[in-house]
């Protein structure tokens, strides 16, 4: 159904900030649109892409005048643009929806049909694919098999189920007027803005967790990817662990205090090329406590012999994540011909085990 500008009684706003995403961002608008209802506004902000993104935005408002589409002069992150998404929507409820993933068809009914009894928070679930969405690496990202119920006592068994899960934005369906009465500012540049939102204090009301995938994420395809090291060792730890009204136990089920003490952590990092002598020596400059062979690793591994060994592990292993480790692998600078092959095989249906 075409957009109509300024539709009466938005009962759901769908929030994507984006950059520089000109190859992607029209296969997801095109998704969404077609599913969209008069109840339903899309919201776009762009963070001043440098690419080509503007102009497809222009194709799309052109065609489709009710897309809110905000352009802004400089880029400020992430979070910001997100909130920013937020503050322009109109809508009861914002999806927070990324820039290059893929609703599946009836999504946006699903959801709406989720929000009649009017949680404060709704958590999607989503299937995770290749980058070109044509090959399934995990069915279910969050691994639950059916629709659960939190209450705002319950908050720390939320925040055990899903905290993982929703570093992913896009499954976040949040009440605006929730999202606009909690402090947003302190998680700016944190890249989680939406983790802050919701797992501060006090506890949100009643929240609503659906098993069914309603995404697909292209996975491998996130712009910080380069910063892959820096993200998961040090700013999401970190983000976790400011959330001290929820138990020690609990935060370490979530994401380890300090990932890089690890030995397993440091051996995964080396095999997908993320980590070697650049940076050992900025950990140990930032004062961080690197497992005791964390020096001996970075310097006298090889990162093509450790992502092939890691890459056999995988292939054999029956870990719900081993594919998505294996993709990893596969793409990583550093991979052999023995790692793409194995990946290849595992990937094809029919081909691997």
């Amino acid at each position: 159904m075409p957009l109509q500008p300024n539709p009466p009684d938005v009962r759901l706003s769908v929030c994507i900030a984006t950059f520089n995403r000109a190859d992607f961002i029209g296969q997801t608008l095109d998704v969404i649109l077609a599913q969209l209802v008069p109840a339903v506004e899309l919201v776009v902000v762009d963070g001043a892409s440098t690419d080509g993104t503007a102009e497809v935005m222009v194709d799309y408002v052109r065609r489709y005048p009710g897309i809110v589409y905000r352009r802004e002069a400089q880029n400020c992150g992430v979070d910001r643009d997100f909130d920013k998404a937020v503050d322009y929507a109109r809508g009861d409820y914002c999806w927070l929806m990324s820039d290059d993933d893929i609703l599946v068809p009836g999504a946006v009914a699903k959801v709406l049909d989720c929000l009649r009894d009017d949680p404060q928070l709704l958590v999607v679930n989503a299937q995770v694919r290749d980058k070109s969405l044509s090959r399934v690496l995990k069915d279910r990202q969050l691994a639950v098999t059916s629709d659960c119920e939190f209450g705002p006592a319950q908050q720390e068994q939320f925040f055990a189920c899903a905290a993982a899960y929703l570093s992913f934005i896009g499954g976040v369906v949040i009440r605006r007027v929730a999202w606009r009465s909690r402090l947003r500012e302190p998680y700016y540049g944190s890249l989680f803005i939406h983790m802050g939102v919701i797992f501060q204090l006090p506890a949100l009301g009643r929240v609503k967790v659906l098993a069914e995938p309603l995404v697909h994420i292209r996975y491998g395809n996130a712009l910080w990817s380069a910063r892959g090291f820096e993200i998961w060792t040090r700013l999401w730890p970190d983000l976790v662990w400011s959330f001290d009204h929820f138990s020690a136990a609990t935060r370490q089920g979530v994401a380890m205090r300090n990932p890089v003490s690890r030995f397993i952590t440091l051996v995964w990092y080396r095999g997908i090329g993320a980590y070697g002598p650049g940076q050992y020596r900025a950990l140990r400059t930032a004062g961080q406590q690197v497992h005791p062979l964390g020096g001996l690793f970075a310097y006298a591994f090889p990162a093509a012999l450790v992502n092939a060994g890691l890459a056999l592990i995988c292939f054999f292993s029956r870990d719900a994540d081993a594919p998505m480790k294996l993709y990893d692998l596969g793409r990583a600078a550093c991979a052999p011909g023995l790692t793409r092959w194995l990946a290849r095989r595992s990937l094809f249906p029919g081909t691997g085990r």
